[in-house]
């Protein structure tokens, strides 16, 4: 992961991701309706909202695990989808959507673990096979990370023996292992225990005291306020309402924001 300094000596732009009127729909339904969302080098940006809103399509549509109907994505200057004048979606080659994708973390709901590898090769599986890293080079790399999360120890085991919160963590190394510019991070609690998700939002907070740039779909309003440098609410496909998090928590300007915040309130007591 290059380090703020690097990032600007290398002449990168500023803006790493740029969403721009993005619709996404599974045959007659229209699941997110002319999104538009720019994110700038060093932001964690929370998105919030009910669910179905389409919070965590969006997500996917931004590495093409999803390919949108409409719209355009420029990641870190570099197209990855666009639309013509006729309302087609294009995209570039598989290979150079695989190159702009590569600078995206990804952190999902149920972890993704490669259940036959230990969780040192879950780690060190992507460096060697997608950027050719020399095998000494990775497993160092691994071990790094492992300790940057604290789980030095379980280097050996495989993902059965670990807690939900422990595999999460090993996602998070296992995303950082590939150095990307920014993560995406798909509700990365909601399968957790109440008891386990705070070990993950720990580990998440520090990642954001280093200033890397993370997009978090998440139902943890705590997190969301006290961690985001900008909160997103999203409902039926739409961005409602963005601002600073003391801004959007403290004094929310739209009647669905409010409405979904009153009831997240509700729920708490």
């Amino acid at each position: 992961m290059r380090s703020m300094s690097e990032q600007a000596m290398h002449g990168l732009p500023q803006n790493i991701i740029e969403a721009s009127d993005i619709h996404k729909s599974f045959k007659e339904l229209q699941v997110l309706k002319g999104v538009s969302l720019t994110v700038t080098r060093g932001e964690v940006v929370a998105i919030i909202g009910p669910s179905g809103s389409g919070k965590s399509t969006f997500l996917r549509c931004l590495n093409r695990l999803e390919t949108i109907t409409r719209g355009q994505i420029v990641i870190e200057g570099e197209t990855l989808a666009s639309t013509d004048a006729a309302g087609h979606c294009h995209y570039p080659s598989e290979k150079t959507c695989r190159q702009i994708c590569a600078r995206m973390g990804m952190v999902f709901q149920q972890f993704n673990l490669f259940p036959h590898r230990t969780v040192l090769g879950n780690l060190i599986e992507a460096p060697l096979t997608v950027n050719k890293m020399p095998r000494a080079a990775a497993i160092e790399r691994a071990r790094q990370l492992l300790a940057k999360v604290g789980l030095s120890d379980k280097a050996d085991n495989y993902p059965s023996q670990l807690s939900g919160g422990q595999k999460q963590r090993v996602a998070i190394a296992r995303a950082l292992a590939m150095a990307p510019d920014i993560i995406l991070f798909d509700e990365p609690t909601s399968a957790l225990d109440p008891e386990l998700t705070g070990e993950v939002l720990l580990t998440m907070r520090e990642l954001a005291a280093e200033h890397l740039t993370m997009l978090v779909v998440t139902h943890e309003m705590s997190f969301a306020r006290e961690v985001a440098s900008r909160v997103i609410f999203m409902d039926q496909g739409e961005i409602v309402e963005q601002g600073p998090p003391e801004a959007l928590f403290g004094a929310p300007q739209q009647p669905r924001t409010r409405a979904f915040l009153s009831n997240y309130l509700k729920a708490l007591n």
